[in-house]
């Protein structure tokens, strides 16, 4: 699971932001691949740990940013 480097409270945010051509962009914490230039699928959660994840998303990234959450 990655996280996004913004700090979305709610899936529903992260969907605006995207929709909105924002560019977000995505890590994964700890060992995970570096996500920085990634293009494919990804799996998102948030809100960033230490509080509880109370969503979770698939996304597709190109070239490192998101362009697609569902």
């Amino acid at each position: 699971m990655a996280y996004t480097i913004e700090n979305f409270k709610t899936k529903k945010a992260l969907k605006e932001a995207v929709k909105e051509e924002k560019e977000v962009r995505c890590y994964n914490p700890g060992l995970g691949p570096d996500l920085t230039y990634h293009t494919g699928t990804v799996y998102l959660e948030g809100p960033h740990y230490p509080e509880p994840h109370k969503w979770y998303a698939q996304g597709i990234l190109k070239e490192g940013v998101l362009v697609k959450v569902k």
